[in-house]
């Protein structure tokens, strides 16, 4: 992708941020081709929305960790994304929904570092990473559908625009969960006191912590580096459900406590 089509691609990202565009697609003279395309094309965006009012980089979400999730959007492999410090939310708080153009929601257990993980020339593996999460807590990935309808879009594309992530709200994070099995911890979503869907830590590459390992291994192989501090979704264990004014949304997660969102009207 030469300069101009990667000018070009983020400005139409830019512009779908701000809720003035709802394309069906990137145009054939900006598409991103590949996966590494795409990611190229999201390092672009964020920078842009890193010098302005979203903030800096704070997290990652990784989507498509678990079947249900890999069904629902009909991709077989993770795709991860940036999450901007002016999106996050700590216990519950409220978004207006006329700010988003689709919001969803998802079930989540969240990770946070507590020192670098850098390039390295061998793998990461689960002792390694294991070593660096400072603590875990409920979350709900806040998503936003921004594109006239996401199954006609390619994957590229949708990683180029953070595979749809638009936040996240963060229970209190628990740092003694060495004790917790996150293999087996169980985790729920309500919306409106309705109970939608429940899984378990083992639904996501079969435990949080590979899902990390995915992400570790896929930002060393690009030479980038998972700081101290940031916080990582694991994916979503339920599916996506996507919202309506009024919605109140509760997660929880046994073990890490529970957190929550409104969409206000």
């Amino acid at each position: 992708m030469n300069d101009a089509a990667l000018t070009e691609a983020t400005d139409l990202l830019a512009a779908m941020r701000a809720g003035n565009a709802v394309p069906a697609e990137f145009p054939a003279t900006c598409r991103p081709a590949t996966v590494a395309e795409g990611y190229h094309l999201q390092e672009a965006l964020n920078e842009r929305l890193s010098a302005g009012a979203a903030g800096p980089t704070v997290g990652h979400k990784i989507g498509c960790t678990s079947r249900v999730m890999q069904e629902y959007l009909k991709i077989n492999e993770p795709c991860s994304g940036a999450i901007h410090k002016s999106d996050v939310i700590n216990g519950f708080g409220e978004r207006a929904h006329r700010n988003f153009h689709v919001p969803g929601v998802e079930c989540e257990i969240a990770v946070r570092l507590g020192r670098d993980l850098a390039p390295q020339d061998k793998p990461y593996d689960r002792a390694s990473v294991a070593d660096a999460v400072d603590a875990c807590m409920a979350a709900i990935e806040v998503v936003d559908d921004r594109w006239a309808d996401f199954r006609n879009v390619s994957t590229p594309s949708m990683i180029a625009d953070d595979f749809f992530n638009a936040g996240c709200t963060l229970g209190p994070p628990v740092a003694d969960w060495r004790g917790i099995d996150m293999e087996a911890i169980e985790g729920a979503m309500f919306v409106n006191g309705e109970e939608i869907g429940r899984g378990h830590g083992r639904d996501v590459l079969g435990h949080p912590f590979e899902v990390l390992i995915w992400l570790a291994n896929s930002f060393s192989s690009r030479g980038q580096t998972l700081r101290a501090g940031e916080v990582v979704l694991t994916g979503s264990l339920v599916e996506t459900k996507w919202c309506v004014p009024g919605d109140v949304v509760r997660v929880e997660i046994n073990g890490l406590g529970e957190t929550g969102i409104t969409f206000a009207v």
